[in-house]
């Protein structure tokens, strides 16, 4: 049989501190629980909803099933990006304007030549001519920065603004 040991004062207030502070602890970890537990069901709910009477299996088939459908369509979009990015290297990117006075008699810097590349360099040069008695236009091909037909200065001028990078942030 055992023996009791008589606990003197201090000694029993030491083992009800101690007893306490496990009380303390074990309740402060029955509350995390809880909290997990919580968070868990709510986790469920949003899995089961609209499962009506399916069962756990069917349900992560259903799941699975969705989420090949999913990488599915993403594979379709990043392909659809990469075509649309491929395009856009043809799209008109870079745009170089330049207005001036060809002939003495006319004010006003009516004249423009407006030069239209895509990001390689590849377009057009549009230039108008403006005088008191007609407008003439002209348009010339760009390939690469350069054009097989001659070129007048304010057109150059026009492509090599196109080319040249500028701070679009401002």
């Amino acid at each position: 049989m055992v023996r009791a040991v008589p606990l003197d004062q201090q000694a029993l207030s030491i083992v009800v501190i101690a007893l306490t502070a496990a009380v303390v602890a074990l309740a402060v970890w029955v509350a995390l629980l809880q909290r997990s537990a919580s968070q868990l069901r709510r986790r469920l709910r949003t899995i089961f909803a609209g499962a009506g009477e399916q069962g756990l299996d069917e349900i992560l088939d259903r799941l699975l099933r969705d989420m090949e459908r999913t990488g599915q369509r993403l594979d379709a979009v990043n392909s659809l990006q990469l075509e649309l990015s491929g395009l856009l290297q043809k799209a008109i990117q870079r745009v170089g304007v330049v207005r001036f006075n060809p002939f003495p008699d006319a004010g006003g810097d009516q004249s423009f030549a407006i030069a239209l590349l895509d990001s390689e360099g590849t377009g057009l040069v549009v230039s108008s001519l403006h005088s008191r008695t007609e407008t003439r236009v002209f348009a010339k091909p760009v390939a690469n920065g350069r054009s097989r037909y001659s070129l007048s200065d304010e057109e150059q001028d026009a492509i090599q603004r196109a080319l040249t990078p500028s701070d679009r942030s401002r």
